[in-house]
């Protein structure tokens, strides 16, 4: 049986220069290893300071139930929906509950003893353990059929540039914190080898139009779509990088980038993360992806909605306080609607030389640090998967007896095709294994 070529070899033979690697990835009439079986992909998005139960939580089980205001948005994937009720961080220890909310939520383990001092209890440090989605980076990076480009990407919008407990959930291993990149640009550069200074960029495919056209000589008519797809997807985001947002037909202004890092850009560095975000599973540059929106204790304003207050100030409001509840409420909808915008995206990409879409692949896991942010309970953390990546039966709406959310991390490793690790996290918590009924 002759052997594959790699990708590296692929270019080599075609003259090409390594910056046409990104284009190459994922093009089935390549033969390139791993390109024949199924892609399954996961993304856990976060956003920050818990959720108002009522207004969260369907009243019903099983699969007859109503979406509750925060869930609205989505309506057109309810069916490929599951929400997950009773799902509880049990790990304790060190550090107060918006630490280990953070800390402990992808990781499944105690903080190391540390001296960041939180809102209460004994300070602490780092997590004490790798977290899922690296986890199951490892594991598909090790294998020649699921490896890819980066195995995983952290993207992140307007997470603060210190870094400590509450502003990480992403861990390599043992007291090893992984930054996510909540610049466009930088994102932008990592995924496409290198950026060109924002005042002057020049389109990469400039650098590359040669070696496209020798790629498209050499591979399948299907492959030369996927090729100009990509090709303009990044054309596109040349130009919404280097735009200003007042719409107005002149140059732009020589030193001002497009997307500021300030609070009242967060919807369009959202959407602009997300965007990249699909297109790198469409390219095959990871299989695994984080999106963290802000931070535990997350302060964001969310001016754009209406509300002034900080995000954080408000979740502290007693439940009679119904303004407060009303806001909140609106909040976490316009989480779930970058929920929902990401799965129509990647609803609308089809997979690449496979049928169907990319969210036939794909599971999106949303999530929290808190169930409830004026009680900072642990309690009902908020876990709702939109997606058929994991080939779980969805279009459900689940109550657990409260069971430790290390058992759903468990089930979400064997989704992915990780089924020996037999716990995960604190095994003390793993003793009944990974989640029933979620298949």
């Amino acid at each position: 049986m002759a052997r594959t070529r790699s990708r590296r070899e692929f270019l080599r033979d075609l003259g090409l220069s390594a910056a046409a690697l990104p284009f190459v990835l994922n093009l089935p009439s390549l033969g390139f290893a791993g390109t024949s079986a199924r892609k399954k992909r996961l993304v856990v998005m976060f956003s920050p300071n818990g959720v108002i139960p009522k207004a969260f939580w369907p009243d019903e089980t099983g699969a007859e139930f109503a979406l509750k205001e925060s869930l609205t948005p989505l309506e057109p994937f309810k069916d490929r929906t599951l929400i997950m009720h009773g799902v509880c961080d049990k790990v304790r220890g060190d550090g107060d509950n918006h630490m280990r909310g953070m800390g402990c939520l992808l990781t499944g383990i105690e903080l190391f003893p540390g001296n960041i001092q939180g809102g209460s209890d004994t300070p602490a440090g780092w997590a004490s353990g790798l977290s899922i989605d690296q986890e199951i980076k490892k594991k598909y990076q090790a294998d020649e059929a699921t490896r890819t480009r980066f195995g995983s990407l952290e993207f992140g919008v307007m997470v603060p540039q210190r870094a400590d407990t509450w502003t990480r959930m992403v861990y390599d291993g043992p007291n090893r914190p992984i930054a996510p990149i909540d610049d466009p640009y930088r994102m932008f550069s990592k995924l496409y080898g290198r950026m060109k200074d924002q005042a002057s960029l020049k389109s990469l495919l400039d650098d590359v139009k040669d070696d496209l056209k020798k790629i498209e000589t050499a591979v399948s008519v299907e492959d030369r779509r996927i090729l100009e797809e990509h090709a303009t997807f990044v054309r596109e985001m040349e130009r919404e990088l280097t735009s200003t947002d007042d719409g107005l037909d002149h140059a732009v202004p020589e030193l001002e980038p497009g997307i500021k890092a300030v609070n009242d850009e967060i919807p369009r560095i959202s959407k602009t993360q997300i965007d990249l975000m699909v297109q790198s599973f469409a390219a095959d540059f990871a299989r695994v992806a984080t999106l963290q929106y802000t931070n535990s204790v997350g302060m964001a304003k969310m001016n754009w909605l209406g509300i002034p207050e900080g995000h954080h100030e408000l979740s502290h409001e007693p439940d009679n306080n119904e303004a407060a509840v009303e806001k909140l409420t609106k909040i976490n909808k316009w989480f779930c609607e970058q929920l929902a915008y990401m799965a129509k995206r990647l609803a609308e990409t089809p997979e690449p030389g496979g049928p169907g879409s990319l969210l036939d692949n794909t599971s999106i896991l949303w999530t929290n640090e808190l169930g409830k942010g004026n009680s900072h309970t642990l309690n009902d953390i908020p876990f709702v998967m939109v997606g058929n990546g994991l080939d779980f039966k969805m279009g459900r709406s689940l109550k657990f007896p409260k069971v430790a959310h290390n058992r759903l991390l468990l089930s979400i490793a064997h989704g992915m095709g990780h089924t020996d690790l037999k716990s995960f996290g604190n095994p003390d918590f793993c003793g009944d294994g990974p989640l029933s009924d979620l298949t």
